[in-house]
C-alpha cells in the first residue's frame, strides 16, 4: 500500500515512566493512527516478550533487572479495532556487551529516551486476526 509522510515528532521521554507505554501515550495525545518510529537512550530495567509460534501466544523470555543501553528500538503504528496501538521490538546492550533482543513489553523503566516517530499517511492499518499464525496483523 502507497502512503505519504506526514508530520514528525522528536523528543525526549520522561526519566522513570515506561517505555512502551510512554510511546503508546505520546501516538494517542497525537492522534498518530500510522507510523513508524525509532527510539535510543537508557533502561533501568526492561521486559520483553517472543512469540511462540507452536502455541501462537506471547511469553516474557526475559526480565532483565539491570541497567542496559537501547541499541536500537523500532516499531511502528497503527490500529487494532478503533483504538491506536504501538508495535516495537528492542535490542538492549549491558555494560559487557551482551545483548538482548525481542518485543518490547509494558514496565521497561526508561533512564533517558530520545525517539523520532514518522506519521504516515495513507489508508487506514486495522490490524486483524490472521488464523495461520494466530497474530493480529496489517491486511495484506
Amino acid at each position: 500500500m502507497q502512503v505519504e509522510s506526514g508530520r514528525e515528532f522528536l523528543g525526549r521521554l520522561a526519566y522513570g515512566r515506561g517505555l512502551w507505554e510512554s510511546l503508546q501515550e505520546l501516538c494517542v495525545k497525537e492522534n498518530i493512527r500510522l507510523g513508524t518510529f525509532s527510539v535510543i537512550g537508557a533502561l533501568k530495567n526492561a521486559k520483553l516478550g517472543y512469540y511462540k509460534q507452536s502455541e501462537k501466544q506471547y511469553v516474557e523470555c526475559v526480565d532483565l533487572k539491570k541497567t542496559l543501553e537501547i541499541a536500537v528500538c523500532t516499531g511502528n503504528i497503527s490500529l487494532s479495532g478503533s483504538e491506536i496501538f504501538v508495535h516495537a521490538h528492542v535490542v538492549l546492550a549491558d555494560h559487557q556487551g551482551q545483548c538482548y533482543g525481542g518485543h518490547l513489553m509494558p514496565g521497561a523503566k526508561i533512564y533517558a529516551a530520545e525517539y523520532c516517530i514518522k506519521e504516515l499517511r495513507g489508508p487506514e492499518f486495522n490490524r486483524v486476526y490472521d488464523q495461520e499464525t494466530g497474530l493480529n496483523l496489517w491486511p495484506d
